[in-house]
């Protein structure tokens, strides 16, 4: 069984399993929608390997951060909006 780690989604705690990804921890959340563009269209996670930057959230402050790139840590606070 993975070890389960806790961190925070727009300041909702959730557990998730060592080693996840920030984007599945988020969809993991319950939330689709990662961020909006500049015409305040919702975007996601399209193409998983970081190339598409649709995924860009802040992460523990740092914004346009690829969460699909970028594995969760303990602790870690994820802003979608």
């Amino acid at each position: 069984m993975p070890e389960l780690i806790e961190i925070k989604v727009d300041g909702t705690p959730v557990r998730v399993p060592a080693g996840a990804s920030v984007a599945s921890a988020i969809l993991d959340s319950g939330t689709v929608t990662l961020r909006h563009s500049v015409s305040g269209e919702p975007r996601g996670a399209v193409c998983g390997m970081g190339v598409c930057f649709e995924c860009r959230v802040t992460v523990n402050g740092v914004p346009h951060v690829r969460s699909c790139m970028t594995l969760c840590e303990p602790g870690m606070d994820i802003r979608t909006k």
